[in-house]
């Protein structure tokens, strides 16, 4: 597993709609090491903390595998690092394959992986395709959000290491599958409802989900 790059951006005001909407979805490459905070990375900011940001989500990553089947919707000049406006692009983190509660080491830093990414219109801004919001949730390739458990700096090229592997056998994946009302598995809500990571939210919505 490695880390392919680190992308950052503060947050602008941009055109979208006839309006302007302040956003920091356009994340772009940056090189060498890059401090990682308890919330965010130096550098980088979030324009709403009311859905971005914060512990739950200090740090987003994306897999460049992803990138071959979004090659079916996108154009290639689209298929960027921080395309998806992920903080890290990885390959080797497959979100089928990460456990809710793993632990990674990059650099000197330590990340917890709790939730998949559920997107907001302003995706749909930075691709300039207002459907992706839709594609992109039905597309099921919806990244990792992560805690930080230790700050440090990482750089692009650093190798992504599994320190410690979560006791509770659910997937980021399986989480993911829960945002499709049709597609969830009740045995698969419970065993993620056990898991002491979920961030409040999480817990409301899948405790709805049983009810």
């Amino acid at each position: 597993m490695q880390l392919q790059s680190v992308n950052i951006s503060l947050p602008q005001e941009v055109p979208w709609q006839g309006k302007l909407v302040r956003t920091s979805i356009f994340k772009q490459p940056i090189a060498g090491a890059v401090a990682v905070q308890a919330e965010h990375l130096a550098g980088d900011g979030q324009a709403d903390l009311r859905v971005h940001g914060g512990r739950d989500k200090a740090v987003y990553a994306y897999p460049q595998e992803h990138w071959a089947y979004w090659q079916q919707v996108l154009p290639a000049a689209q298929l960027v690092p921080g395309a998806f406006g992920e903080n890290l692009t990885t390959t080797g983190l497959l979100e089928a394959e990460v456990r809710v509660g793993d632990c990674f080491q990059i650099g000197t830093v330590v990340l917890l992986a709790v939730q998949p990414r559920q997107p907001c219109f302003k995706l749909a801004i930075r691709l300039g395709r207002p459907s992706i919001v839709r594609e992109f949730e039905a597309a099921g390739r919806n990244g990792i959000y992560f805690r930080v458990q230790q700050t440090g700096v990482l750089s692009a090229g650093d190798a992504i290491t599994l320190i410690e592997r979560s006791p509770y056998p659910v997937t980021i994946q399986d989480m993911a599958n829960c945002l499709t009302a049709d597609s969830y598995d009740q045995d698969k809500v419970q065993a993620l409802l056990a898991t002491p990571y979920l961030s409040a939210s999480w817990r409301e919505r899948l405790t709805r989900l049983l009810a």
